[in-house]
């Protein structure tokens, strides 16, 4: 038996997400037929693709040599966090472009997560649907078509998905805050609610119900509550970690074929949960725990 232990950057990250990172290579038919034959138990119980992940729950998984052949320790790769025949979704790490530019050249999500298809004898072209700044992390959306990525986009046009992101601001900030105010002559709207403050932080849950350039950094910084290590807006560093202490920790929509509603959340990318787990010592098990009612 090949078990595991969750730990803080897989807490609320679905089964399927985590076989599928931690097993690569595999195709998705055989991820399906290990939780289908119950190969997969979480806590000693068969387990859905769906069902999330939280802090110290033990994963087992029945042990076979092709199983052991597709295992990958390492992790370094794309953080595959959803995928089906038209979209994948990636949990973007901070400093990380997703896609090339002139500004910022080399690697990219949009190229790493095509050569991670590759491997599993897959080519793949790969269109982003939506795009976080560079030292931003969480939720990204990509079409395996550029057709799927005009029919996902336009639920973002039509205000038909939902966002929220975590932010590490400086200060102590409102209870709970509504923050209206145009950003390039455009409407733009953000609400948020802090989850902790103390120690010349606060903690923020952030909803942006418009999408405007740099919408969260912006607004935060005119509430006089700009996020850490956003340098570009009045920021202060936050030691230990790279970006900007915003991820986008959960995203939702509603799926444009079926109807029915995907969720999905992205955990905390390792330096960030690291900065987190200073600023909350003892009651960070609680805090994520509260991430999964965002």
């Amino acid at each position: 038996m090949l078990r595991f232990s969750i730990n803080i950057t897989d807490h609320g990250r679905r089964t399927d997400s985590f076989l599928r990172n931690l097993l690569p290579t595999a195709p998705p038919s055989y991820l399906h037929q290990l939780l289908k034959r119950e190969a997969v138990t979480v806590n000693g119980a068969p387990v859905s693709p769906e069902r999330p992940l939280r802090l110290s729950d033990i994963v087992d998984i029945k042990e076979s040599a092709r199983t052991k052949s597709f295992l990958n320790d390492d992790r370094d790769g794309p953080d595959f966090l959803y995928e089906d025949e038209r979209i994948i979704i990636f949990n973007k790490r901070p400093m990380l472009s997703v896609h090339r530019s002139a500004e910022h050249g080399g690697v990219n999500l949009v190229e790493q997560g095509m050569e991670a298809v590759a491997l599993r004898g897959v080519a793949v072209k790969l269109y982003p649907v939506n795009r976080l700044d560079r030292g931003t992390s969480g939720c990204v959306i990509m079409a395996r078509s550029s057709a799927h990525a005009g029919q996902y986009g336009r639920l973002f046009q039509d205000g038909l998905v939902e966002k929220r992101y975590l932010a590490v601001v400086s200060g102590r900030a409102d209870k709970t805050g509504v923050i209206d105010l145009p950003l390039d002559d455009k409407e733009s709207r953000s609400e948020y609610r802090t989850l902790f403050s103390g120690g010349g932080v606060s903690i923020l849950a952030v909803t942006p119900f418009t999408g405007r350039s740099h919408q969260i950094r912006r607004h935060l910084a005119a509430i006089g509550s700009p996020v850490m290590g956003d340098l570009r807006y009045g920021g202060k560093r936050l030691p230990g970690c790279e970006g900007h202490a915003l991820h986008s920790c959960a995203i939702a929509f509603p799926d444009p074929v079926s109807g029915g509603k995907l969720q999905i959340m992205a955990p905390l990318r390792e330096a960030l949960a690291a900065c987190l787990g200073r600023i909350l010592g003892p009651d960070m098990p609680a805090f994520l725990d509260s991430l999964n009612e965002l």
